[in-house]
């Protein structure tokens, strides 16, 4: 019953993995991606052809949406992105999309890490993440100033001369991690 339920999931993964890939090449996640995958996951759940309910899909999608927005609004994340994590949220459900999100934020956080080792930056890194936990425990504003982040405009790059972060590569590897662990149950 689990691989039967699990290869219910395989349009997930390939819109994934195609966003992943964009996201890549053009640091954007478009529209006539992750749209029709958000319908996709909202018609399989109505059908049954997911394994949660129509109702959980819609908490689902509003769940995803919802904690990718504030990150949006934060200057953290694009909009592609967020409409990618409302559209994992309507295949599995408001509870995996929890999981996931926090799988690709962890995830995400190695592959900075590790970007920057790889760069000799990470001492870097570290003085600006520290620079902005000062910043937002001394004025409350979680709001990233401009040239201590990532823009999330096409081909930009930040005051250390980085892209940002194509974010459907931790979105696909932690919907990977979630659903292979079982947690989609």
């Amino acid at each position: 019953m689990y691989t039967r339920e699990l290869l219910s999931f395989t349009p997930l993964i390939a819109g994934l993995v195609c966003a992943a890939m964009v996201d890549v090449r053009s640091r954007r996640i478009p529209n006539w991606l992750t749209l029709p995958l958000l319908a996709a996951g909202l018609a399989g759940a109505a059908l049954g052809h997911v394994p949660v309910s129509a109702g959980q899909a819609w908490v689902g999608a509003g769940l995803g949406f919802g904690l990718a927005f504030a990150l949006f609004v934060l200057g953290a994340m694009g909009g592609g992105d967020v409409k990618l994590m409302a559209a994992v949220g309507a295949w599995v459900g408001g509870p995996r999309v929890l999981l996931i999100f926090a799988a690709a934020a962890v995830i995400g956080m190695v592959i900075v890490i590790c970007q920057q080792l790889a760069r000799g930056r990470l001492g870097e890194l570290f003085q600006r993440s520290a620079a902005l936990a000062v910043r937002a425990a001394a004025t409350r504003d979680l709001s990233v100033p401009e040239g201590l982040g990532l823009s999330d405009e096409p081909g930009s790059v930040d005051a250390m001369g980085r892209k940002p972060l194509p974010y459907a590569v931790p979105a696909l590897l932690g919907t990977l991690v979630i659903l292979g662990l079982g947690a989609w149950r």
